[in-house]
């Protein structure tokens, strides 16, 4: 048994401890916002918040995540300030690394409400995005921090 905190419920689940979080996400609790991209942790299209900081789920077991809390982009509910400003600035193209884009820049907001655009060069540096769409994944960073007395929501702060 394999017990943690996922966007903020309490999940017991009976998996061989080994299993790759990414794959007990989507296959055995039915959230398939976070994606499949090389299975080896590189391209972050996987990533999602373990205790707040950015992980990729393809290539951690869920072993790691026992007692601790996940979050995934189901968990920030739709309405996050970095999905408003995704859709404002048409940040998707084909929208496949997107859900990892923004799990790793909600982690970076919570880390620091005002990067600048190195901070954020370097806190997605680790995302890969076929589309090229690196300039308004910025642009969209940039306008969130850029609200007066933005904070992070309590799941992004963890």
């Amino acid at each position: 048994m394999v017990a943690f905190s996922l966007n903020g419920r309490n999940v017991e689940l009976k998996v061989d401890p080994a299993t790759p979080l990414l794959w007990v996400l989507r296959d055995h609790l039915g959230l398939t916002g976070t994606r499949f991209g090389c299975g080896m942790g590189l391209c972050g299209a996987c990533t999602v918040h373990l205790d707040g900081a950015a992980i990729r789920s393809c290539s951690t077991p869920v072993s790691q995540a026992a007692g601790r809390s996940v979050t995934t982009i189901e968990g920030l509910g739709g309405d996050h300030p970095l999905q408003r400003a995704w859709v404002e600035h048409n940040v998707p193209q084909c929208g496949y690394c997107q859900s990892g884009q923004i799990m790793s820049a909600a982690a970076l907001l919570a880390s620091n409400p005002q990067p600048d655009e190195e901070n954020i060069r370097q806190a997605m540096s680790g995302n890969l995005c076929r589309c090229g769409t690196y300039h308004k994944v910025q642009r969209a960073i940039l306008s969130v921090a850029a609200v007066e007395h933005w904070q992070p929501a309590a799941e992004d702060a963890s």
